[in-house]
């Protein structure tokens, strides 16, 4: 199976958690204490996902993407629905 394929299949669930017990439930990528925020920040900031994930090393790209292509698709949905 191919990287994109794999990624392709991989849940926002598997990339994103929220524990009470790290950083207060603030949603981060799974299995790190990175805030889902951070990416957000650099994005904005003109940063590129290969600095993002120089800065942030045990974040893995499969989660950027997984939760970039979730928020895209979160965003179609509601402008759909508000229709």
């Amino acid at each position: 199976m191919s990287a994109e394929n794999e990624m392709s299949e991989m849940t926002i669930d598997q990339a994103i958690s929220c524990d009470s017990d790290i950083l207060s439930g603030t949603p981060v990528f799974a299995g790190t204490r990175v805030p889902v925020d951070a990416l957000i920040d650099h994005l904005i900031d003109n940063m590129s996902i290969d600095e993002f994930l120089e800065n942030f090393p045990t974040v893995e790209r499969w989660q950027v993407v997984t939760a970039i292509r979730f928020g895209a698709r979160s965003l179609g949905a509601g402008a759909s629905q508000a229709e």
